[in-house]
């Protein structure tokens, strides 16, 4: 029997499998009860070219606290503030990857947010 996060990362696996042959930038978000994680990986998925996350001190500063990283709100701006830090380093299209988690809620939110905000995919 498979454990939840064993599942969760099974479904990833073909994700990544897709998106490795398609060869663009992935778009990787992990969640956790407190924070949110957010990624943009190269094409050929051996660099980092930006990330945002929840965890940072200046995006906790203004969510204000520890401990609010956990809500749609947090999520928003890091989707947007990840697409912003893609932009500045070239990155305008990328291929969703959310890792095994639902499209829904938290990961929802940061994928519309990181839209608006200019990135494509």
């Amino acid at each position: 029997m498979l454990t939840k996060k064993e599942q969760r990362l099974r479904r990833a696996r073909q994700t990544r499998i897709r998106i490795a042959n398609q060869g663009v930038a992935r778009l990787t978000v992990n969640r956790t009860n407190l924070h949110i994680y957010a990624s943009v990986i190269s094409g050929d998925g051996a660099t980092v070219l930006a990330t945002a996350s929840t965890a940072e001190a200046e995006v906790r500063q203004s969510l204000g606290g520890s401990g609010k990283g956990g809500n749609l709100a947090a999520a928003q701006m890091i989707g947007k503030r990840l697409a912003e830090k893609a932009k500045a380093v070239g990155v305008e299209k990328v291929a969703f990857d959310r890792a095994g988690f639902a499209y829904h809620g938290r990961v929802k939110a940061l994928a519309d947010a990181a839209r608006e905000a200019g990135l494509q995919f």
